[in-house]
């Protein structure tokens, strides 16, 4: 490993790709894990955890719930920031620009993939809301 910095690739999505290939195999921790940082609509920021799910030529893909502070966030200001951070391979990825949401039937297959228990739990939580 070297501390030179790469040219920027001609296809970045190929090589995230590679990358988050050599993080799983090496990574201790869940390798699709990403800071997710987005901001109101006056402009104060929030980062939470979530998890990559896709990653193609249109994009890097997250669900969650619109009625979170992060769907709220992201409908106020569809602008976020991604940020992988691979320890075991001294390695970090940023990613920024624009958010839409992903068809409601590509949504509805995610959903489908999930356990039961998570639907219901996903059906049933107030997100972001005091206890």
């Amino acid at each position: 490993m070297t501390d030179e910095l790469i040219p920027y690739p001609t296809d970045p999505v190929s090589l995230f790709k590679e990358w988050l290939a050599e993080a799983d195999k090496s990574e201790n921790v869940n390798p699709t894990a990403m800071a997710l940082a987005t901001a109101d609509a006056s402009g104060v920021p929030s980062v939470r955890m979530v998890l990559l799910k896709h990653v193609d030529e249109r994009g890097f893909s997250f669900y969650t719930n619109s009625e979170s502070r992060k769907g709220i966030e992201i409908s106020q200001n569809p602008r976020a920031s991604l940020c992988f951070y691979w320890k075991s391979l001294l390695r970090e990825v940023r990613v920024d620009g624009p958010v839409s949401n992903v068809g409601q039937e590509e949504a509805d297959d995610y959903f489908a993939t999930r356990t039961r228990g998570s639907q219901i739990g996903a059906w049933a939580s107030k997100q972001s809301r005091p206890l």
